[in-house]
């Protein structure tokens, strides 16, 4: 038992200052580094507002083909309708009115 407490110690010894070591720092970020990041996060950028002015563009291809006319249908049927429906208003309106100048 003795035998296994000293080789304990010893081993603890042995072990204890590599344990207690950190890593070596890594070489420090060079300016390059940073740059060549901006330039790639500019680049994404970039991308990504083509990209966006493509969909746009579609989007409004898109609509003008296909949507424009038939709201421009719904639109017109739907003014015809108002005109229509004021122009009974302003016919039968005057039938249903009492006339108030009669004494």
């Amino acid at each position: 038992m003795k035998f296994f407490i000293v080789a304990l110690i010893l081993l603890i010894q042995a072990c204890g200052p590599l344990w207690a070591q950190t890593p070596a720092p890594g070489p420090p970020d060079s300016p390059g580094m940073l740059t060549r990041l901006f330039d790639k996060a500019r680049a994404a950028k970039e991308n990504v507002e083509t990209a966006l002015d493509v969909v746009i563009d579609f989007a409004g291809e898109y609509y003008g083909e296909h949507i424009q006319p038939v709201v421009d249908n719904y639109r017109n049927w739907a003014a015809g309708m108002r005109t229509s429906a004021r122009e009974k208003m302003h016919y039968y309106l005057p039938l249903f009115m009492p006339n108030t100048t009669d004494g």
